[in-house]
C-alpha cells in the first residue's frame, strides 16, 4: 500500500509543472482573446447601427439597397455571410445551407471561449490540490519557508485558473447572444428572398 501511495504522490506532483505550463498558455490565450472579442464588439455595434433598421424593415424591393449598404472591407462573419446571401440567386436550399455553414463557423467561434470556461477552473484545481500536499507537508515539519511558497503556488493557480474561466465566460455569453442575433436576422432576409422569387 505505501508503494502505492508513493507512486501516486510521484504521480501528482509530476503533474504540477505540466499543470502551470498549460495555464500560462491558456492565460496568455484569453489576453488574445479579449482582444479580439473586443474588435469584434466594435464591428459588431457598428454594422448593428448600420443594418439591424434596415432588416428590421426591409421588404422583397429593398434588397439591392440592402446589399449597397453593406460595407465592402467588412471582413466579419455575418457581413460575408450576408453579402453571399444577397448575391446569389434566390434559393431555399442554398440559403439553409449558408445558414448551417454560419452557425458551424459560429461554433467554430465559440470553442475557444468554451474550452477557457471549462479548463480555466479544472487546472487551476488541479495546481490547487497539487501543491497543497507540499504545503502541509512543510507545515508538519515546520519548514514555514516551504509551506509560504507552496501556498503562493496554491493562490496562483487558483486564481489564474478563475481568471481563464472568466474571459471564456464573458466571452461565451455574449457571442451566443451575437450569433442568435445573426442567424435570425441570416433566416428572416433568406425567406424574403425566396418570397420574392417565388412572386408572380
Amino acid at each position: 500500500m505505501e508503494i502505492i501511495s508513493k507512486a501516486l504522490f510521484w504521480v501528482a506532483n509530476s503533474l504540477l509543472i505540466p499543470d502551470i505550463i498549460i495555464l500560462l498558455c491558456l492565460f496568455a490565450r484569453s489576453l488574445l482573446l479579449v482582444g479580439s472579442f473586443y474588435n469584434q464588439f466594435v464591428v459588431k455595434r457598428k454594422n448593428d447601427k448600420r443594418l439591424n433598421e434596415q432588416i428590421k424593415k426591409l421588404n422583397p424591393a429593398g434588397m439591392d439597397t440592402l446589399k449597397a449598404s453593406l460595407p465592402e472591407k467588412d471582413d466579419s462573419l455575418f457581413a460575408g455571410y450576408l453579402r453571399d446571401l444577397l448575391s446569389s440567386p434566390p434559393s431555399e436550399a442554398y440559403a439553409d445551407f449558408l445558414i448551417s455553414n454560419f452557425e458551424n463557423e459560429a461554433e467554430k467561434d465559440l470553442a475557444l471561449s468554451k474550452l477557457l470556461a471549462k479548463m480555466g477552473p479544472v487546472l487551476g484545481l488541479i495546481g490547487t490540490l497539487i501543491a497543497m500536499s507540499p504545503a502541509l507537508v512543510g507545515l508538519s515539519t515546520g519548514d514555514i519557508a516551504g509551506m509560504a511558497y507552496n501556498m503562493q503556488v496554491v493562490f496562483a493557480t487558483t486564481v489564474t485558473g478563475l481568471v481563464v474561466s472568466a474571459v471564456g465566460l464573458v466571452t461565451l455569453q455574449f457571442k451566443q447572444r451575437w450569433y442568435a442575433q445573426d442567424v435570425n436576422n441570416l433566416d428572416y432576409v433568406a425567406r424574403l428572398l425566396t418570397s420574392k422569387q417565388e412572386q408572380p
